[in-house]
């Protein structure tokens, strides 16, 4: 399978699994009770964590590895993305999720998780659409 083709899934399931976070995921989290989103938070954190982890270290692996074998304006860019969303992940998100599992009201949390994820949200899908410009330039 060629590379250009193995990076477009993974852009592929990073934009879903990002929608599907922005649209239903953090958005639910508002109606729980502090109680109950507790006790699913410490569920959730874990069990997202095996799915979308492999995907980002899969899309990070990818594109630095193109960056390696050849430097093209295209793959320089969504690298530049891609360290955005590590970034705004590991130094908001994550810190984000901590207060909401520790908080005993984190309904501000909760809401900053909603707001917090367009960064991401948009990160990724100019991502996706950055990795069709192959395609159409055929």
């Amino acid at each position: 399978m060629e590379l250009t083709l193995i990076k477009l899934l993974f852009n592929t399931g990073l934009l879903i699994l990002i929608w599907i976070v922005q649209l239903v995921i953090y958005p639910s989290f508002l109606y729980y009770t502090e109680q109950n989103l507790t006790k699913w938070h410490a569920v959730y954190t874990q069990r997202f964590t095996i799915v979308v982890l492999p995907l980002m270290l899969g899309q990070l692996l990818l594109y630095g590895y193109s960056l390696f074998e050849n430097i093209l304006t295209l793959d320089v860019l969504i690298f530049s993305l891609v360290i955005f969303n590590w970034a705004i992940t590991f130094l908001w998100a994550v810190p984000l999720h901590n207060k909401v599992q520790d908080s005993k009201n984190s309904t501000k949390y909760r809401e900053r998780l909603v707001s917090m994820n367009w960064f991401r949200t948009i990160a990724w899908s100019l991502i996706f659409l950055i990795s069709l410009t192959p395609y159409y330039a055929k």
